[in-house]
C-alpha cells in the first residue's frame, strides 16, 4: 500500500468480509487524505480519527471499528501514526490495538487518549508494546487504567527498546505504578518524555516525588518529565533539586498545579543558578507569590543562559514579582518565552511587559498577555498561547497548523 486510496481499498475489503458497514467518519478521511495526497504527496500517512470532530462525524468509533482498522493496518508500511483519541474504544477494542502492536512493521505514533480503556485493555497494549519493535509514541493518558494498568505498562518499559514518549497522565494511577515507572527508569536508556499528570495519591509524605528524584539522578536520558498535580510541596521541590544539579539530560520540567510556595520556588532559583541543561521550567498553577517570581528572577539576571519558557501563570505574584521577572529579561538574552496570565496584573507589571513587547525582546507568540492601552492606561488582556494549547486538541486547518510544536 502506498496511497490512501489503497488504504480505503482495503478497508472496504475488511469491511466485506466481516459483513460489517464501513465508518462513514473513516470514508471521509479517507477521501481527505487522497485529495491532500494530490496537492502534497507523501510517502508517509497520519490516519487522524478523532471522535471529537463534529465537523466530519457525529458519531464516535468503538470496539468494532477498532477490529477493522487491525485488519486493514495490520501489513500496511504508509500508515505510521494512528490517532483514535475521543472516541468509544473499551478494553475490547484494546485487545485489537493490542494485536495491531505485536504485528505492525511501520506504526510509529498511537494516540487513544480519553476512550473508555480500563487495566485489562492496558494490559492487552502492554503486552503489544512488549514485542513492538516501531512504536515511538504511545498516549493512552485520559484512560481509566488504575494502578494495574499504569503497572503493565512500566513493565512493558523494561522490555520495549524503541518507545521514547509515554503519556499515562488523568489515568488514576496509583503510588505503586508511579514508584514503578521511577524504578524503570532508573535503567531504561529510551524513553526520552514522561507524563504521569494527577495519579490517585493518599498519602502526603510525597514517596513518588523522592522516587522521581532518585531516578533523576542516574537517569540521562528522559528530557522532558510531567508532574502536574501531584500533592508536590515545597519538600519535593527541595528533593528534585538536590539530584536536578547533577542531571545532564533533563530539558523540560512540569510541576504545574502543586502546593509549591516561595521557598519550593526559592529551591529551583537554586537550580537555575547552577545552569544545568533545562529549557523549560513550568510553574504555573502553585503558590509562588512575589518572593519567589524575585528568586527566580535573580538566578535568571545573570546566572542562567539556558532556560528559555518560564510559566508563572496563577502564581497570586503582584506587581512587585512581575517586574522583576521582566526586568531580568534585559539582561537575559536565552529567556524568550514567559507565561503570566492569572496573576495580579498590577500597573506597573503592565508597563513593564507592554515595554519588553514594544522593544521586540518578547515575541506576542511567546507569552499569554497582550498589551492594550485605555484613558492613558497600561493593561493586559489573555492570549490563547498556552505552552501546551494542543495536548486535548489540535487544529486540522488554520494558522495554528503552522507554528503548532508537539508538547506531550
Amino acid at each position: 500500500m502506498s496511497d490512501p486510496g489503497s488504504v480505503m481499498t482495503r478497508y472496504e475489503e475488511v469491511c466485506e468480509e466481516n459483513e460489517n458497514k464501513p465508518s462513514d467518519f473513516i470514508i471521509k478521511v479517507l477521501d481527505m487524505e487522497k485529495e491532500e495526497q494530490i496537492i502534497d504527496p507523501r510517502d508517509t500517512m497520519e490516519f487522524i480519527l478523532p471522535g471529537n470532530n463534529h465537523l466530519l462525524t457525529d458519531t464516535r468509533l468503538n470496539d468494532t471499528d477498532a477490529l477493522m482498522l487491525y485488519k486493514t493496518l495490520v501489513n500496511n508500511t504508509y500508515v505510521t501514526s494512528l490517532e483514535m483519541k475521543y472516541n468509544e474504544i473499551t478494553d475490547e477494542g484494546a485487545k485489537h490495538i493490542g494485536k495491531l502492536l505485536e504485528e505492525t512493521c511501520a506504526l510509529e505514533n498511537l494516540n487513544l487518549m480519553c476512550n473508555e480503556i480500563g487495566p485489562e485493555g492496558a494490559k492487552h497494549i502492554a503486552k503489544g508494546l512488549q514485542m513492538n519493535e516501531t512504536l515511538q509514541s504511545l498516549a493512552i493518558n485520559g484512560n481509566k487504567i488504575g494502578n494495574q494498568g499504569g503497572m503493565y505498562f512500566a513493565g512493558a518499559l523494561q522490555v520495549n527498546t524503541t518507545i521514547k514518549e509515554l503519556d499515562v497522565g488523568d489515568a488514576d494511577l496509583g503510588t505503586q505504578s508511579l514508584i514503578a515507572f521511577a524504578t524503570v527508569l532508573n535503567h531504561n536508556t529510551t524513553l526520552k518524555a514522561l507524563c504521569v499528570n494527577r495519579p490517585l495519591l493518599f498519602s502526603h509524605q510525597e514517596e513518588t516525588t523522592v522516587h522521581m528524584s532518585r531516578m533523576l539522578k542516574v537517569n540521562s536520558t528522559l528530557a522532558e518529565l510531567h508532574l502536574q498535580k501531584c500533592d508536590l510541596r515545597d519538600f519535593g521541590a527541595e528533593r528534585l533539586v538536590e539530584t536536578l544539579v547533577h542531571n545532564v539530560g533533563l530539558k523540560y520540567l512540569d510541576v504545574r498545579c502543586n502546593r509549591i510556595t516561595r521557598d519550593g520556588a526559592k529551591q529551583f532559583a537554586h537550580l537555575l543558578k547552577k545552569n544545568t541543561p533545562l529549557e523549560v521550567l513550568d510553574l504555573g498553577f502553585n503558590r509562588i507569590e512575589d518572593d519567589g517570581a524575585i528568586y527566580l528572577s535573580e538566578a535568571l539576571k545573570s546566572m542562567n543562559s539556558n532556560l528559555k519558557t518560564l510559566v508563572i501563570t496563577s502564581n497570586n505574584i503582584k506587581g512587585a514579582g512581575l517586574c522583576a521577572i521582566a526586568k531580568c529579561m534585559h539582561s537575559n538574552e536565552t529567556l524568550t518565552a514567559v507565561y503570566i496570565w492569572g496573576n495580579h496584573l498590577e500597573e506597573p507589571a503592565c508597563v513593564a511587559f507592554n515595554e519588553l513587547v514594544e522593544m521586540e525582546r518578547l515575541d506576542l507568540e511567546d507569552t499569554d498577555v497582550k498589551p492594550y492601552t485605555v484613558d492613558g492606561h497600561v493593561m493586559l488582556s489573555e492570549l490563547n498561547h498556552g505552552l501546551r494549547k494542543h495536548y486535548y486538541w489540535k487544529p486540522l486547518y488554520g494558522p495554528d497548523i503552522e507554528n503548532m510544536s508537539v508538547v506531550m
